[in-house]
C-alpha cells in the first residue's frame, strides 16, 4: 500500500508524522519527496549506502542541419528554445523534456543530451529503507527529481510518500497513485485556509484521503466545524505538548520515546488499511 503524507502548507508536521508512522510499522519504504528541502533523514539518521545522479533530457541542436525554420520554437510552450537568424538559444531551466521540439523539427536537426538536476540518496535505519531526492541549486523543476524517488517503489512494498508543502505541481506528483492521503494540518486559520485547498484539490484527482490535527489544543474550532460540514475523516490528533517539541528540536521521533504513539500509529495504518480494503 502506498501512503502519502501530505498538506496545504508548510510546518505542519509532515515529515515528523511521516517518520513516526515508519518507525511504528517497521518493514516500510519511506520516500521523502521534498526534493527541494528533504529532512526525513534528520530525524531517522540512516547509515547511508548510496547515490546516484538524476538527468533531465535537454534538446541539442545541431547547427549543421538546422535551418532556422523555427517550427521547435513555436511548438514549445515553455519557450525553451529560441531561433534567430544568426543564433539558437536553449534555456535548460524552462525545458520539460517533452521531446516535442524533435517530432516536429524537418530537419532532424534535434538530439537529447542529459543534463544534471539531482541526486537521489539511499539509506537504511532499523528496518526502513530510506529515499530522498536533493534538487540541485538553481534548479526550478522539482518535479523530474520527485518521479525519479517515485521510480524506486517496487510492486508489493508498503511505501510511506513525504510530500512537499502546498498544492502545486510537486505535491500533484507526489500524491499520484497514492491509495490514500493523510492531510496534516493544524487548529489555526492558516491551517483551515491551506486545507480546505489541499481537499479540493484530493477530491478532484479522486485519491482518498483523511486529516491528522497536529498541534491539536491551540487556535480555535474552526478547523473542526469545516471537517464535519464537509464529512472529512478526522483519523488522528497529535496534541500541542511540550515533550514533544523537544525531541523534535533533538531530532529525536517521539514515538520512540513515547512508546504509546507507536500503537497509535499502527492503529492509524491499520484504519487506513479497512479504508482502502486491502
Amino acid at each position: 500500500m502506498i501512503v502519502s503524507i501530505a498538506s496545504g502548507k508548510g510546518g505542519t508536521g509532515k515529515t515528523s508524522v511521516a517518520v513516526n508512522m515508519a518507525l511504528s510499522l517497521g518493514n516500510v519504504k519511506l520516500l521523502d519527496c521534498d526534493v527541494e528541502e528533504p529532512n526525513a533523514h534528520l530525524l531517522l539518521h540512516p547509515e547511508m549506502q548510496k547515490t546516484e545522479p538524476v538527468y533531465a533530457s535537454i534538446p541539442k541542436i545541431d547547427r549543421e542541419l538546422c535551418n532556422a525554420c523555427g517550427e521547435c520554437t513555436r511548438f514549445c510552450q515553455y519557450n525553451a528554445i529560441f531561433v534567430a537568424p544568426q543564433n539558437i538559444l536553449v534555456f535548460p531551466e524552462l525545458c520539460h523534456s517533452c521531446g516535442g521540439c524533435a517530432l516536429v523539427c524537418p530537419q532532424k536537426a534535434i538530439t537529447w543530451e542529459k543534463h544534471k538536476i539531482g541526486t537521489l540518496n539511499f539509506g537504511v535505519t532499523d528496518g526502513i529503507a530510506l529515499v530522498y531526492g536533493e534538487l540541485e541549486v538553481s534548479k526550478p523543476l522539482a518535479v523530474p527529481v520527485i518521479k525519479a524517488v517515485k521510480n524506486q517503489i517496487k510492486y508489493g512494498e508498503n511505501v510511506i510518500l513525504d510530500s512537499p508543502p502546498g498544492t502545486s505541481c510537486p505535491f500533484l506528483e507526489t500524491v499520484r497513485g497514492s491509495d490514500f492521503c493523510l492531510l496534516i494540518t493544524e487548529p489555526t486559520p492558516f491551517g483551515l485556509h491551506d486545507l480546505k485547498i489541499a481537499v479540493e484539490v484530493l477530491r478532484k484527482v479522486a485519491v482518498p484521503f483523511g486529516v491528522v490535527v497536529n498541534r491539536a489544543g491551540i487556535g480555535d474550532n474552526k478547523m473542526y466545524d469545516y471537517c464535519r460540514e464537509e464529512n472529512v475523516r478526522i483519523m488522528l490528533e497529535i496534541p500541542y505538548e511540550r515533550r514533544i517539541a523537544e525531541l523534535y528540536s533533538k531530532g529525536v521521533p517521539f514515538s520512540l520515546e513515547m512508546p504509546e504513539w507507536e500503537e497509535k500509529f499502527q492503529r492509524l495504518y491499520n484504519e487506513i488499511i479497512r479504508l482502502v480494503g486491502k
